[in-house]
Protein backbone atom coordinates (compact mmCIF):
# COMPACT_ATOMS: atom_id res chain seq x y z
CA UNK A 1 0.00 0.00 0.00
CA UNK A 2 1.64 3.55 -0.90
CA UNK A 3 1.63 5.81 2.23
CA UNK A 4 2.59 8.92 0.72
CA UNK A 5 0.33 11.87 1.08
CA UNK A 6 -2.59 8.94 2.97
CA UNK A 7 -3.72 11.26 5.37
CA UNK A 8 -4.81 15.07 5.03
CA UNK A 9 -5.91 17.57 7.44
CA UNK A 10 -7.13 21.01 7.49
CA UNK A 11 -7.11 23.32 10.47
CA UNK A 12 -6.38 26.78 12.00
CA UNK A 13 -2.47 26.93 12.66
CA UNK A 14 -1.77 28.23 15.72
CA UNK A 15 1.84 28.54 17.33
CA UNK A 16 1.68 27.74 21.59
CA UNK A 17 2.86 30.05 23.93
CA UNK A 18 2.88 27.89 26.26
CA UNK A 19 3.82 28.38 30.39
CA UNK A 20 3.16 27.47 33.64
CA UNK A 21 0.75 30.21 35.58
CA UNK A 22 -0.13 30.39 38.68
CA UNK A 23 -3.96 30.67 40.04
CA UNK A 24 -3.50 34.27 40.33
CA UNK A 25 -3.13 34.59 36.58
CA UNK A 26 -6.45 32.17 35.87
CA UNK A 27 -8.44 34.68 37.90
CA UNK A 28 -6.95 38.17 36.55
CA UNK A 29 -8.09 36.88 33.11
CA UNK A 30 -11.15 34.76 33.90
CA UNK A 31 -9.87 32.06 32.48
CA UNK A 32 -11.01 28.11 33.55
CA UNK A 33 -9.07 25.11 33.63
CA UNK A 34 -8.98 22.20 30.72
CA UNK A 35 -10.93 24.57 28.77
CA UNK A 36 -10.24 26.15 25.53
CA UNK A 37 -12.20 28.78 24.08
CA UNK A 38 -11.32 31.88 21.84
CA UNK A 39 -9.44 35.04 23.05
CA UNK A 40 -12.10 38.30 23.59
CA UNK A 41 -10.72 41.27 23.94
CA UNK A 42 -9.89 41.03 28.08
CA UNK A 43 -7.31 37.63 27.20
CA UNK A 44 -5.29 40.14 24.70
CA UNK A 45 -2.66 41.29 27.36
CA UNK A 46 -1.90 37.98 28.94
CA UNK A 47 0.09 37.04 25.17
CA UNK A 48 3.03 39.26 26.11
CA UNK A 49 2.74 38.43 29.78
CA UNK A 50 3.25 35.24 28.92
CA UNK A 51 6.08 35.64 26.40
CA UNK A 52 7.85 37.41 28.81
CA UNK A 53 8.09 34.42 31.42
CA UNK A 54 11.28 33.17 31.70
CA UNK A 55 9.89 29.16 31.00
CA UNK A 56 8.07 30.08 27.81
CA UNK A 57 8.15 27.80 24.86
CA UNK A 58 6.67 28.14 21.55
CA UNK A 59 5.52 25.21 20.06
CA UNK A 60 3.76 24.32 16.42
CA UNK A 61 0.39 23.87 16.96
CA UNK A 62 -3.32 23.95 16.69
CA UNK A 63 -5.54 20.70 17.21
CA UNK A 64 -5.50 19.47 13.91
CA UNK A 65 -2.12 20.32 13.10
CA UNK A 66 -1.18 18.77 16.40
CA UNK A 67 -2.89 15.06 15.38
CA UNK A 68 -1.23 15.21 11.85
CA UNK A 69 1.70 15.85 13.55
CA UNK A 70 1.61 12.82 15.92
CA UNK A 71 0.17 10.26 13.32
CA UNK A 72 3.15 11.30 10.95
CA UNK A 73 5.81 10.28 13.40
CA UNK A 74 4.23 7.52 15.14
CA UNK A 75 4.25 6.31 11.26
CA UNK A 76 7.91 7.29 10.16
CA UNK A 77 6.60 7.46 6.70
CA UNK A 78 8.16 10.64 5.46
CA UNK A 79 4.96 12.95 3.77
CA UNK A 80 2.64 10.30 4.46
CA UNK A 81 0.73 13.32 6.08
CA UNK A 82 -0.51 16.39 4.51
CA UNK A 83 -2.17 19.93 5.71
CA UNK A 84 -3.61 23.08 4.86
CA UNK A 85 -4.16 26.12 6.88
CA UNK A 86 -3.44 30.14 7.18
CA UNK A 87 -0.97 31.55 8.71
CA UNK A 88 0.69 34.88 8.45
CA UNK A 89 3.78 36.21 6.76
CA UNK A 90 5.89 36.47 9.41
CA UNK A 91 8.60 35.25 12.32
CA UNK A 92 5.95 32.94 13.74
CA UNK A 93 4.45 31.65 10.16
CA UNK A 94 8.33 31.02 9.38
CA UNK A 95 8.33 29.29 12.94
CA UNK A 96 5.81 26.95 12.06
CA UNK A 97 6.76 26.22 8.42
CA UNK A 98 9.99 25.07 9.87
CA UNK A 99 8.51 22.78 12.78
CA UNK A 100 6.00 21.46 9.89
CA UNK A 101 8.49 20.24 7.18
CA UNK A 102 11.19 19.30 9.90
CA UNK A 103 8.47 16.57 11.46
CA UNK A 104 7.88 15.38 7.87
CA UNK A 105 4.57 16.97 7.16
CA UNK A 106 3.51 18.38 3.75
CA UNK A 107 2.38 21.60 4.28
CA UNK A 108 0.34 23.61 1.50
CA UNK A 109 -0.25 27.00 4.17
CA UNK A 110 -1.77 29.89 2.13
CA UNK A 111 0.23 32.69 3.65
CA UNK A 112 -1.84 36.34 4.67
CA UNK A 113 0.01 39.29 3.93
CA UNK A 114 -1.44 41.45 6.51
CA UNK A 115 -2.63 39.53 9.51
CA UNK A 116 -0.22 38.11 12.00
CA UNK A 117 0.19 33.95 12.64
CA UNK A 118 -2.66 32.81 14.96
CA UNK A 119 -1.40 32.09 18.67
CA UNK A 120 -2.89 29.93 21.50
CA UNK A 121 -2.22 30.58 24.80
CA UNK A 122 -1.76 27.60 26.87
CA UNK A 123 -2.14 28.02 30.54
CA UNK A 124 -0.30 25.16 32.40
CA UNK A 125 -1.71 25.16 36.37
CA UNK A 126 -0.41 22.08 37.94
CA UNK A 127 -0.02 19.75 34.98
CA UNK A 128 -3.51 20.56 33.44
CA UNK A 129 -3.66 22.94 31.11
CA UNK A 130 -5.86 25.59 29.26
CA UNK A 131 -6.20 26.53 25.85
CA UNK A 132 -6.98 30.63 24.79
CA UNK A 133 -6.89 30.79 21.09
CA UNK A 134 -6.05 34.49 19.08
CA UNK A 135 -6.71 32.60 15.65
CA UNK A 136 -5.57 36.09 13.55
CA UNK A 137 -4.67 34.47 10.40
CA UNK A 138 -5.89 30.93 11.21
CA UNK A 139 -9.53 32.83 10.43
CA UNK A 140 -8.90 33.41 7.21
CA UNK A 141 -8.37 30.21 5.14
CA UNK A 142 -10.26 31.02 1.95
CA UNK A 143 -11.81 27.56 0.53
CA UNK A 144 -10.51 29.44 -2.97
CA UNK A 145 -6.68 28.06 -1.05
CA UNK A 146 -8.28 24.58 -1.28
CA UNK A 147 -9.15 24.83 -5.06
CA UNK A 148 -5.92 25.13 -6.37
CA UNK A 149 -5.02 22.52 -8.79
CA UNK A 150 -1.80 21.96 -6.56
CA UNK A 151 -4.12 21.76 -3.06
CA UNK A 152 -6.59 19.88 -4.49
CA UNK A 153 -4.63 17.40 -5.26
CA UNK A 154 -3.62 16.40 -1.96
CA UNK A 155 -7.49 15.95 -1.62
CA UNK A 156 -7.34 13.93 -4.49
CA UNK A 157 -4.27 11.59 -3.12
CA UNK A 158 -5.08 11.08 0.30
CA UNK A 159 -7.50 8.31 1.39
CA UNK A 160 -8.34 9.58 4.99
CA UNK A 161 -9.29 12.92 6.20
CA UNK A 162 -9.09 14.79 9.76
CA UNK A 163 -10.75 18.00 10.93
CA UNK A 164 -10.85 19.41 14.14
CA UNK A 165 -14.48 21.16 14.78
CA UNK A 166 -12.42 23.88 15.99
CA UNK A 167 -12.35 24.84 11.63
CA UNK A 168 -16.28 24.74 11.69
CA UNK A 169 -15.74 28.53 12.89
CA UNK A 170 -13.18 29.29 9.72
CA UNK A 171 -14.35 27.94 6.89
CA UNK A 172 -17.16 25.29 6.86
CA UNK A 173 -17.41 25.85 2.97
CA UNK A 174 -13.93 23.90 3.02
CA UNK A 175 -14.76 21.19 5.42
CA UNK A 176 -18.03 20.74 3.49
CA UNK A 177 -16.30 20.17 -0.31
CA UNK A 178 -13.76 17.82 1.17
CA UNK A 179 -16.30 15.57 3.52
CA UNK A 180 -18.73 15.85 0.07
CA UNK A 181 -15.30 14.79 -1.94
CA UNK A 182 -14.48 12.07 0.77
CA UNK A 183 -18.22 10.46 0.63
CA UNK A 184 -18.30 10.56 -3.69
CA UNK A 185 -15.17 8.64 -3.20
CA UNK A 186 -15.52 6.27 -0.89
CA UNK A 187 -12.53 7.95 1.66
CA UNK A 188 -12.84 8.20 5.31
CA UNK A 189 -14.01 11.37 6.97
CA UNK A 190 -13.23 11.85 10.88
CA UNK A 191 -13.65 14.99 12.91
CA UNK A 192 -13.89 15.95 16.39
CA UNK A 193 -15.88 17.62 18.58
CA UNK A 194 -12.90 20.11 20.36
CA UNK A 195 -14.54 22.17 22.33
CA UNK A 196 -18.13 22.38 24.15
CA UNK A 197 -18.36 25.57 22.88
CA UNK A 198 -18.16 24.31 19.36
CA UNK A 199 -21.02 21.90 20.33
CA UNK A 200 -22.92 24.75 21.94
CA UNK A 201 -22.15 27.68 19.45
CA UNK A 202 -21.64 26.52 16.01
CA UNK A 203 -24.03 23.74 16.28
CA UNK A 204 -25.59 24.25 12.57
CA UNK A 205 -22.34 24.25 11.19
CA UNK A 206 -21.53 20.87 13.25
CA UNK A 207 -24.71 19.37 12.02
CA UNK A 208 -24.54 20.15 8.60
CA UNK A 209 -21.10 18.30 8.42
CA UNK A 210 -21.85 15.32 10.60
CA UNK A 211 -23.79 13.31 8.34
CA UNK A 212 -20.39 13.05 6.69
CA UNK A 213 -18.48 12.14 9.41
CA UNK A 214 -17.24 8.51 9.27
CA UNK A 215 -15.39 8.71 12.79
CA UNK A 216 -16.09 11.41 15.61
CA UNK A 217 -13.85 11.99 18.16
CA UNK A 218 -14.20 13.64 21.70
CA UNK A 219 -13.91 13.75 24.83
CA UNK A 220 -16.43 13.54 28.63
CA UNK A 221 -17.21 17.31 28.65
CA UNK A 222 -17.63 18.13 24.76
CA UNK A 223 -19.70 14.39 24.74
CA UNK A 224 -22.15 15.80 27.13
CA UNK A 225 -21.91 19.22 25.84
CA UNK A 226 -23.44 17.93 22.62
CA UNK A 227 -25.97 16.12 24.24
CA UNK A 228 -27.31 19.04 25.80
CA UNK A 229 -27.39 20.85 23.06
CA UNK A 230 -29.48 18.06 21.56
CA UNK A 231 -32.16 17.69 23.90
CA UNK A 232 -30.67 14.23 24.47
CA UNK A 233 -31.19 14.55 28.63
CA UNK A 234 -28.50 12.19 29.53
CA UNK A 235 -25.15 12.38 30.79
CA UNK A 236 -24.13 8.96 30.20
CA UNK A 237 -20.90 9.28 27.45
CA UNK A 238 -21.55 5.63 26.57
CA UNK A 239 -25.61 6.22 25.29
CA UNK A 240 -24.23 9.75 23.94
CA UNK A 241 -21.19 8.05 22.17
CA UNK A 242 -23.93 5.27 20.76
CA UNK A 243 -26.54 8.02 19.90
CA UNK A 244 -23.82 9.79 17.64
CA UNK A 245 -22.84 6.36 15.79
CA UNK A 246 -26.34 6.30 15.09
CA UNK A 247 -26.64 9.82 13.79
CA UNK A 248 -28.08 9.54 10.11
CA UNK A 249 -25.23 9.33 6.98
CA UNK A 250 -24.60 11.03 3.84
CA UNK A 251 -23.02 7.46 2.08
CA UNK A 252 -23.56 3.96 3.42
CA UNK A 253 -20.23 2.69 2.48
CA UNK A 254 -18.88 3.44 5.98
CA UNK A 255 -20.67 3.02 9.34
CA UNK A 256 -19.70 5.96 12.18
CA UNK A 257 -17.47 4.95 14.73
CA UNK A 258 -17.37 7.37 17.99
CA UNK A 259 -14.40 7.43 19.71
CA UNK A 260 -14.51 9.66 23.48
CA UNK A 261 -11.87 9.70 25.81
CA UNK A 262 -12.34 10.46 29.54
CA UNK A 263 -8.49 11.36 30.82
CA UNK A 264 -7.78 8.64 33.22
CA UNK A 265 -10.96 6.57 32.70
CA UNK A 266 -11.53 4.04 29.50
CA UNK A 267 -12.00 4.94 26.25
CA UNK A 268 -15.45 4.76 24.97
CA UNK A 269 -15.88 3.15 21.49
CA UNK A 270 -19.74 3.12 19.90
CA UNK A 271 -20.10 1.41 16.52
CA UNK A 272 -23.20 -1.51 15.68
CA UNK A 273 -25.37 -0.21 18.08
CA UNK A 274 -22.43 -1.57 20.74
CA UNK A 275 -20.09 0.22 23.29
CA UNK A 276 -16.96 -0.86 24.13
CA UNK A 277 -14.16 0.62 26.84
CA UNK A 278 -10.71 0.63 26.13
CA UNK A 279 -8.12 1.06 29.61
CA UNK A 280 -5.98 3.55 29.02
CA UNK A 281 -2.33 3.69 30.18
CA UNK A 282 -2.33 5.12 33.80
CA UNK A 283 0.23 7.84 34.77
CA UNK A 284 1.57 8.25 38.28
CA UNK A 285 0.54 11.83 39.01
CA UNK A 286 4.46 12.89 39.15
CA UNK A 287 4.86 12.08 35.74
CA UNK A 288 2.43 14.28 34.70
CA UNK A 289 4.03 16.98 32.57
CA UNK A 290 1.21 18.95 30.46
CA UNK A 291 -2.23 17.82 29.72
CA UNK A 292 -1.78 20.56 26.38
CA UNK A 293 -2.18 18.15 23.09
CA UNK A 294 -3.49 15.08 24.80
CA UNK A 295 -6.52 15.02 23.20
CA UNK A 296 -4.97 15.54 19.53
CA UNK A 297 -2.10 12.98 20.31
CA UNK A 298 -4.81 10.50 20.86
CA UNK A 299 -6.59 11.14 17.58
CA UNK A 300 -2.62 11.24 15.69
CA UNK A 301 -1.66 7.56 17.00
CA UNK A 302 -5.07 6.03 16.36
CA UNK A 303 -5.27 7.19 13.10
CA UNK A 304 -2.00 6.49 12.16
CA UNK A 305 -2.92 2.26 12.38
CA UNK A 306 -6.46 3.53 10.59
CA UNK A 307 -4.42 4.29 7.49
CA UNK A 308 -2.51 1.10 8.19
CA UNK A 309 -6.09 -0.51 7.97
CA UNK A 310 -5.71 -2.18 11.67
CA UNK A 311 -7.95 -3.08 14.11
CA UNK A 312 -9.83 -0.55 16.14
CA UNK A 313 -8.69 -2.29 19.30
CA UNK A 314 -5.51 -1.68 17.57
CA UNK A 315 -6.20 2.11 16.54
CA UNK A 316 -6.91 2.97 20.15
CA UNK A 317 -3.40 1.61 21.31
CA UNK A 318 -1.98 3.39 19.41
CA UNK A 319 -3.97 6.84 20.50
CA UNK A 320 -3.28 5.99 24.38
CA UNK A 321 0.11 5.26 23.86
CA UNK A 322 0.57 8.54 21.86
CA UNK A 323 -1.13 10.59 24.24
CA UNK A 324 0.62 8.45 27.02
CA UNK A 325 4.09 9.98 25.75
CA UNK A 326 2.72 13.31 25.19
CA UNK A 327 1.72 14.08 28.86
CA UNK A 328 4.88 13.51 30.21
CA UNK A 329 6.46 17.14 28.08
CA UNK A 330 6.00 20.13 27.57
CA UNK A 331 3.22 20.72 24.74
CA UNK A 332 2.64 18.91 22.01
CA UNK A 333 6.28 17.02 21.08
CA UNK A 334 7.36 13.54 20.86
CA UNK A 335 10.98 11.60 21.13
CA UNK A 336 12.88 11.38 17.94
CA UNK A 337 11.26 7.77 17.29
CA UNK A 338 8.15 6.13 18.99
CA UNK A 339 8.02 2.49 20.62
CA UNK A 340 4.87 1.33 19.90
CA UNK A 341 4.26 -2.08 19.29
Amino acid sequence: MAYEGILLGMGNPLLDISAVVDEEFLKKYDIKLNNAILAEEKHLPMYEEMAAKSNVEYIAGGATQNSIKVAQWMLQIPGATGYMGCIGKDKFGEEMKKNSKAAGVNVHYLEDESTPTGTCAVCVVGGERSLIANLSAANCYKSEHLKKPENWALVEKAKYFYIAGFFLTVSPDSIQLVAEHAAAKNKVFSMNLSAPFICEFFKDAQVKALPYVDFVFGNETEARTFSKVHGWETDDVAEIALKISQWPKASGTHKRITVITQGADPVVVAEDGKVKQFPVILLPKEKLVDTNGAGDAFVGGFLSQLVQEKSIEDCVKAGCYASNVIIQRSGCTYPEKPEFK
